[in-house]
């Protein structure tokens, strides 16, 4: 009896999740459809038709100010953003270069570690040396 009943509880979650799912797919179809008509005059070329009633001067005039209103603005935007991507670049080769120098110093720092740390071994082994010398002229 137990074993049947998760059975049966599977299928019913699978239909669930497949009604759902359907629900789901119908839903996005409709609002794509919704979209697609509702935007579907903005992709329409913009000749004029014969059907199309003409523009009044007014209304032509305001088309035309606001056009390049939009032209000045987006000019001016656009100066600006190619502006700052030009000190982006110029930044970033700022910090390349930067970079690299840092590199060379931290290099130059390195070895002189090095060279200081092998002096001073040398040193501590020569007196170390000297040490002994001076303790066997003690004891003899």
């Amino acid at each position: 009896m137990n074993a049947t009943r998760p059975e049966k509880i599977e299928s019913t979650e699978t239909e669930t999740v497949d009604t759902d799912l359907a629900a789901v797919t119908e839903v996005e179809a409709g609002i794509r459809d919704f979209v697609r008509n509702d935007i579907a005059y903005l992709r329409r070329p913009a000749t004029p038709t014969t059907d199309a009633p003409p523009l009044d001067p007014s209304a032509e005039a305001t088309v035309t100010n606001v056009n390049s209103l939009i032209q000045r603005v987006a000019g001016t935007s656009l100066a600006e953003i190619e502006n700052l991507i030009s000190e982006l670049e110029s930044l970033r080769d700022l910090l390349h270069a930067e970079g690299q120098r840092v590199q060379r110093e931290i290099s130059g720092y390195a070895q002189l570690s090095q060279a200081a740390m092998k002096s001073t071994r040398m040193i501590s082994d020569n007196v170390a040396q000297w040490k002994r010398a001076a303790d066997g002229l003690r004891n003899s």
